[in-house]
């Protein structure tokens, strides 16, 4: 498989071989920051926590998963969707998917139900490279580049089988990891 370069909107696939670390391992990540002067930053797609929206913010009303978006600023909350028209100051990551915008008018929203759970994803933390970091981690093999080929629909997709899907996707030898267990000791 042609690999290609990380840019702006792209997924990060964890290598199999990433074993142990309890953000990366079986990680898939949407770049929402890569360029040569300030590094790279992404969350985490598929590693939702035991939290809801309601159980951070409890004036809002609803029950919102919350996901792991890496290791970094774990204190803090971002989140990443699809539907600028209604939250301004939302920044385009690429392919229809924004980054943030005015949380107060989210909050709103949410409450007033003209916001569901396959338009916004809720993050603790976010995942961060310094400059040529993540491209170190690209020649070791930790991660598979891969273009989002789900768009804005990549919200609505389901965590739990995420990353076994995008392993299939790359086909030959990968096919064999994607039933192995998390744990290979368990095998």
């Amino acid at each position: 498989m042609k690999s290609i370069l990380p840019q702006k909107g792209h997924l990060l696939i964890a290598e199999p071989s990433i074993l142990g670390d309890v953000s990366f391992t079986r990680s898939v990540i949407l770049l929402t920051e890569h360029n040569a002067t300030e590094g790279s930053i992404g969350f985490i797609l598929n590693k939702p926590l035991n939290y809801t929206i309601n159980d951070l913010i409890i004036d809002i009303d609803a029950s919102f998963e919350i996901y792991n978006g890496g290791p970094v600023e774990q204190d803090n909350l971002y989140f990443i969707h699809t539907i600028p028209d209604l939250i301004p100051n939302s920044i385009e990551i690429s392919n229809g998917i924004y980054w943030g915008g005015d949380f107060d008018i989210t909050r709103e929203l949410i409450n007033e139900k003209k916001i569901s759970k396959e338009t916004i994803r809720f993050f603790l933390g976010y995942t961060g490279w310094s400059v040529n970091q993540l491209e170190d981690e690209l020649e070791e093999n930790s991660w598979i580049v891969s273009e989002n080929l789900m768009k804005d629909k990549i919200l609505s997709k389901s965590s739990a089988q995420f990353w076994k899907d995008k392993i299939i996707e790359q086909g030959g030898e990968y096919v064999l990891f994607s039933n192995a267990p998390e744990n290979p000791a368990l095998n």
